[in-house]
């Protein structure tokens, strides 16, 4: 499998963009059978190709076969299956909850396609990560792909595929670097979705703004993991370990460090060399479960960290910047202003933070950019409870890592720094879908209504204060509750309307007896 990857033409992404535009207000669409066909098709594209796929990403990332299978393959083609069983429920028109203001108007909201989609998707997990094309389908938007040039492997098969199985006239490929993705940002796009670091993020949400494009940002950050001593330390070894080290630490939701009460630092420790030597054996390196870097800069960067670090190495370290290889790597006694604090490793390094208290540990996460996912171990609910309240984060999972990324019943998204918007599942088709509200007003309606129109007399200001103005029914501090007058109205209207019908009613009633007792 060739892993040169061939550029997408400026021109010719200036002219996919006006095709996809044009294909879109031909209304082909529209059609729910139409978009059902396509996602059947996405999923052979997935499952005709899984040999493919995970050599080409075994290519770019050196990534295990389980592991493409597990994190990419698996859950990808599980949620194109969820959205073809509930596409049918999602298009329906929703109905709003009751209120006085909409009586007679028979209010619906009914979803619309907004457009042409923009998708960037990253280098890490160039299959999951792009799985809004999956909503953008349902929901019956073009879309463009530009995977990420750092997976080249990857690219150039998603660009070789997608015309075997997707209609080009709705969803394209474009592959390219930093010149090919400001073309792409200079284009008029319905939303755009991209998924990456919070530099590149802020150069995308700045490029929208000249569109009033809307964007969803998926940026990582630094996730934590709050663990109590009362925990289950073989567990978290367990579960924190491989969490960190899967794709070799290159995953946007993965727990980047731990914070431990001083007096169980050492019984962590003693879990995590436990559990290091079942994972990888005597020599990482040699060990089929664990990938590479994917770019020789990201090793760099990764290796900076590490060499600044004023914390203690205690499993792995090693490093071979030829191969791309770091050791899966522990470091403890990390003090909460170490340089590995600063910003996000991503890569294959934990760093292990005693503090006094929780307390210090919940304030550090509050004072500091909103990570995208908060973990909390613990074997008391209470503990995980008050971790919960008192952390704003993108998500939050108590006793394990990562593996919510598989749900397509919940939004995945960030908060703040780690970014805005969420997909997966119906939240995706809901993102790419307009709620249009949509009312019908009958001509009986202006009885109550019809007050708007001129002459504006005072007669017909009396009666609008009566009928229309609500009275706040709150108690003031103090003071007696205030008597409900809107209430009395409406069932002074009610009572009114079933005395004019008094005879109707008493004969409806007669004949549902005369049914019950037959």
């Amino acid at each position: 499998m060739s892993s040169t990857l061939v550029y997408t033409p400026s021109e010719e992404i200036t002219s996919i963009h006006a095709h996809l535009v044009e294909s879109f207000h031909a209304g082909k669409a529209q059609s729910i059978e139409y978009r059902r066909e396509q996602l059947v098709q996405l999923a052979y594209l997935l499952q005709d190709n899984t040999a493919r796929l995970v050599e080409s990403l075994m290519k770019d990332l050196g990534r295990p076969e389980l592991e493409t299978y597990l994190v990419e393959i698996a859950p990808v083609i599980s949620e194109v299956l969820h959205a073809i069983k509930y596409l049918d429920t999602w298009v329906k028109p929703e109905k709003p909850g009751f209120h006085l203001s909409t009586i007679g108007l028979s209010p619906a909201l009914h979803k619309q396609p907004k457009g042409v989609i923009l998708i960037i998707g990253p280098f890490n997990y160039p299959i999951w990560c792009s799985s809004a094309m999956i909503g953008a389908i349902a929901a019956g938007c073009p879309f463009v792909l530009k995977p990420s040039e750092l997976t080249p492997a990857t690219s150039q098969l998603l660009a070789e595929l997608f015309p075997k199985y997707l209609d080009q006239d709705f969803y394209r490929v474009v592959n390219g670097a930093i010149d090919e993705t400001t073309r792409l940002l200079s284009l008029e796009w319905a939303h755009i979705v991209y998924t990456g670091s919070g530099r590149v993020g802020r150069i995308v949400a700045t490029a929208a703004a000249k569109h009033l494009t809307p964007i969803t940002l998926e940026l990582g950050g630094k996730s934590p993991v709050v663990v109590d001593s009362n925990t289950d330390f073989e567990l978290l070894a367990q579960r924190v370990l491989w969490g960190r080290m899967v794709n070799a630490g290159q995953t946007c939701t993965a727990p980047e460090y731990i914070v431990v009460p001083e007096s169980a630092q050492t019984k962590v420790v003693e879990a995590f060399k436990k559990q290091y030597k079942i994972f990888y054996g005597d020599d990482p390196k040699k060990s089929e479960s664990f990938g590479r870097i994917c770019a020789h800069s990201h090793w760099d960067r990764i290796i900076g960290c590490l060499e600044k670090t004023q914390g203690r190495i205690v499993l792995g370290g090693q490093h071979d910047r030829a191969e791309k290889y770091i050791a899966p790597t522990i470091v403890q006694d990390v003090s909460l202003d170490d340089p590995l604090m600063t910003d996000e490793i991503f890569g294959p390094i934990l760093a292990i933070v005693p503090v006094p208290n929780i307390s210090v540990a919940l304030e550090y996460i509050r004072r500091h950019d909103c990570p995208l996912v908060v973990h909390a171990f613990s074997k008391d609910p209470k503990f995980r409870a008050y971790v919960r309240e008192n952390t704003l984060s993108g998500m939050f999972f108590e006793n394990d890592v990562i593996v919510y990324g598989a749900s397509v019943v919940t939004p995945f998204g960030g908060v703040g720094a780690s970014g805005y918007g969420a997909y997966k599942g119906k939240y995706s088709y809901d993102l790419f879908s307009h709620a249009k509200p949509c009312y019908n007003s009958p001509k009986w309606r202006d009885i109550i209504s019809g007050l708007r129109f001129p002459p504006y007399t005072p007669a017909k200001l009396n009666r609008l204060k009566i009928f229309l103005l609500e009275s706040v029914p709150y108690q003031r501090p103090g003071q007696p509750k205030p008597f409900n007058w809107t209430r009395l109205l409406v069932l002074t209207v009610l009572g009114g309307v079933l005395a004019l019908n008094k005879d109707r009613l008493l004969a409806a009633v007669g004949t549902l007896r005369a049914a019950v007792n037959i």
